[in-house]
C-alpha cells in the first residue's frame, strides 16, 4: 500500500492538539515505524513543516486553520487517500468559528464526493453533543462562598492558600487577562508562586506550562476561559468587568477549561462566576477525573448572583436541592489577615498588572523563541525551564510571606 496521509483529526486549540499527538504517539510505539503522526499544531512557519508533510504520515493532527493554510499551500493532499475524519471537540469546532474553515477543507479536497448525490450541495451540519455530566456528590464536592465585596476574595483565597486550608494543586479561573496577572501578582506578595495561563503567551509557553504542570512541577495555575461559550440570546448581557479589554494579540485557537488533560488536580477555583453552565462544567470536570476526589469552589460577589443562579438551577438534584453547597468557614477567623491582604491588594496597583502582562509575554516569547534549538539539541534541560517565576512589577512587601503564629 503507498504511502499516504489515511487520517486527520481536528482540534480546536493547540494545546488539546500537542495532548492528542503525545497520546496517539504512545498508542503506536511499537508500531513507530509504520504510523507516523504529524504534529501541525506548533506555531512555526509553514514552511517548516513541509518537510514532515513531503513524507506522508499516516495521521495528522492540526488545527482547521493551519490544515486548510497546508491545503492551499499544496503541501498536504487528503484527496485520494483520506479514510478518517476525526473531529476532536466537535460542538466546539463548529460553533467558535471553525465552522466556515472545516467546510472549506472539506469542499477544497472535493471530500463532498463521498456524500451521496441526492443530498444538497449545501448540507447543514447540526452537532447536538451528549448532556455534558459531572460526577456526584461522594467524588465532587461543589461549594460556593458568596462574598461581600471583592477585597473578600482575595481574604479567602490568601487564608486558602496560605493558611494550606486546601491542599494539593488547584486551577484557579478568571474572567479576564487583566484580573489573571493581578491574581498572580497578589500571590507573589505572599511568596505563593502560580503560573499564568492565556491566550497572550506563545503557544510553545502555553504547552510546557500545561505539561510541567502535569509532572507535579507547580501547584497552582491561574488561568483565563477565553474559549467559553457565548451567552445565549434568552440571557441577559452580561457587564464587562473592568479589565476587560480585549487583546490584540490573543491567540484564536487557545483553550483551557475544556479538553485539555489536567492530571492530579485536587480542586478547581473559581475565582470569578463562570458566565455560562456550559462554562462552569468544563471548569470544573478538570477535576475529579478517573475516580479521584475532587473539590469546585466557587467565590461570587453580588453582581454574580444572576449567573451563579443559571448554574445552580441547572445543576440542581432531583429533589430541587443545590448541588453547591455553602462552604462552612468562620470568617471571624480569617479576619486578622485582612490588612495584609489589604496591604497586597493596593501594591498590585493597574501599572503593575500592565508592566507584568508585558515581562511576561517578553520573558515567554524569548523562552519560546530564542531558545527553541537550544532546547531541540538538549531536550532532558527543558524541565528547568520554569514558568511560576515572580514578575515583581510590583513592590514586594517581605513581611508578607510569613505568617505570624498568633494569626
Amino acid at each position: 500500500v503507498a504511502q499516504a496521509v489515511r487520517a486527520l483529526v481536528l482540534v480546536p486549540s493547540k494545546e488539546l492538539g500537542q495532548q492528542v499527538v503525545r497520546s496517539l504517539r504512545q498508542l503506536a510505539a511499537f508500531c513507530a515505524r509504520d504510523v507516523r503522526v504529524a504534529d501541525l499544531c506548533a506555531q512555526t512557519d509553514l514552511a517548516a513543516q513541509r518537510p514532515v508533510l513531503m513524507e506522508k504520515p499516516d495521521v495528522v493532527v492540526g488545527t482547521p486553520a493551519r490544515v486548510l493554510a497546508h491545503l492551499s499551500a499544496h503541501s498536504l493532499s487528503l484527496q485520494h487517500s483520506l479514510e478518517l475524519l476525526v473531529l476532536d471537540e466537535a460542538d466546539l469546532l463548529l460553533s467558535f468559528g471553525f465552522g466556515e474553515d472545516i467546510k472549506s477543507l472539506l469542499w477544497a479536497q472535493q471530500l463532498h464526493a463521498h456524500v451521496p448525490p441526492t443530498l444538497p450541495q449545501r448540507v447543514q451540519v447540526t452537532v447536538r453533543p451528549p448532556e455534558p455530566q459531572l460526577p456526584g456528590s461522594s467524588q465532587l464536592r461543589q461549594f460556593v462562598v458568596r462574598c461581600g465585596t471583592e477585597e473578600d476574595k482575595f481574604l479567602l483565597l490568601c487564608a486558602l492558600l496560605k493558611l494550606r486550608l486546601l491542599r494539593g494543586r488547584a486551577l484557579l479561573f478568571v474572567g479576564t487577562l487583566a484580573r489573571c496577572y493581578r491574581l498572580k501578582l497578589f500571590l507573589e506578595q505572599f511568596g505563593i508562586p502560580a503560573c499564568a495561563l492565556n491566550s497572550e503567551l506563545p503557544a510553545r509557553s502555553r504547552c510546557h506550562v500545561i505539561t510541567q504542570f502535569n509532572r507535579g512541577i507547580y501547584d497552582y495555575i491561574v488561568a483565563t476561559d477565553e474559549e467559553a461559550p457565548a451567552v445565549p440570546a434568552e440571557q441577559p448581557p452580561r457587564k464587562k468587568r473592568k479589565g476587560a479589554a480585549q487583546s490584540k494579540g490573543k491567540d484564536p485557537e487557545y483553550g483551557v477549561a475544556r479538553g485539555i488533560d489536567f492530571q492530579n488536580v485536587a480542586a478547581v477555583i473559581n475565582f470569578d462566576v463562570p458566565p455560562t453552565v456550559e462554562s462552569y462544567i468544563h471548569r470544573v470536570g478538570r477535576t475529579a477525573r478517573a475516580d479521584n476526589p475532587g473539590t469546585a469552589l466557587t467565590f461570587a460577589l453580588p453582581e454574580e448572583q444572576d449567573d451563579l443562579a443559571r448554574i445552580e438551577d441547572a445543576l440542581a438534584g432531583e429533589n430541587g436541592e443545590s448541588m453547591l453547597q455553602p462552604y462552612k468557614f468562620s470568617t471571624e477567623e480569617i479576619e486578622a489577615l485582612r490588612y495584609r491582604c489589604r496591604d497586597a491588594m493596593r501594591s498590585v496597583t493597574k501599572q503593575a498588572v500592565k508592566e507584568a502582562r508585558l515581562r511576561e509575554i517578553k520573558d515567554e516569547l524569548l523562552n519560546s523563541e530564542k531558545l527553541k534549538a537550544y532546547f531541540e539539541d538538549n531536550p532532558r534541560d527543558l524541565h528547568v525551564l520554569r514558568h511560576d517565576k515572580p514578575l515583581h512589577p510590583a513592590i514586594v512587601k517581605p513581611h508578607l510571606r510569613n505568617v505570624p503564629e498568633y494569626l
